[in-house]
């Protein structure tokens, strides 16, 4: 029960900051839908805050929603890790429009749902090809990117603009990347299969 309440509260506070984000950046006139939503970490917080509510009120153990659960532990993953390697540094760059909201989005909510994933697991193996299934939204997102950044010239992380590096630069950042994803991907596979024996 406890469990479920303090994933219910995480939920919302991980929304919470998302629409906090919005209010100050509207407040600000600075506010762009679009721009704002083409955001990882905006996307995965997303998905944790709605998956952290579901399973507040849930028991649902069904391997669909187990899949789905896996992707969104290897996004926030990624939101995590990627900020801290690469954005977490930068001083000029602005993350979040509200302090606050940075520690949550980046920091707070990757460690609450990795650490639900580890302490709660699975209750049933995980194939390779459901697995696989995950790496494709980050896949689609990099597309993405790069084709409306090249419209609109504007990209929303510095690693993934050509136009302060090089198309060749943000290719090899992005296969390093991708291998990284696909690495923890099947990491997080092979510790719920081994817990789920």
């Amino acid at each position: 029960m406890y469990v479920r309440c303090t994933r219910v509260l995480l939920g919302i506070l991980g929304l919470s900051s998302i629409l906090l984000e919005i209010l100050v950046l509207n407040k600000e006139g600075v506010f762009n839908a679009v721009n704002f939503f083409s955001f990882f970490t905006i996307l995965s917080n997303l998905f944790a805050a709605a998956y952290l509510i579901y399973f507040g009120f849930s028991d649902s153990y069904s391997y669909r929603s187990q899949v789905v659960r896996g992707a969104i532990t290897l996004y926030m993953l990624m939101t995590g890790v990627i900020f801290a390697l690469l954005l977490s540094g930068l001083e000029n760059i602005r993350l979040t429009a509200v302090p606050w909201d940075n520690l949550v989005l980046h920091y707070l909510m990757p460690i609450v749902v990795v650490g639900d994933w580890l302490l709660s697991p699975p209750k049933k193996s995980l194939s390779y090809r459901m697995v696989a299934l995950w790496i494709i939204f980050p896949v689609i997102y990099v597309i993405y990117t790069l084709i409306r950044g090249a419209i609109v010239a504007w990209y929303p992380y510095p690693f993934l603009n050509p136009l302060t590096s090089s198309y060749l630069q943000v290719a090899i950042l992005s296969v390093v990347i991708a291998g990284f994803v696909i690495m923890v991907a099947f990491g997080l596979r092979t510790y719920a299969n081994y817990r789920s024996k």
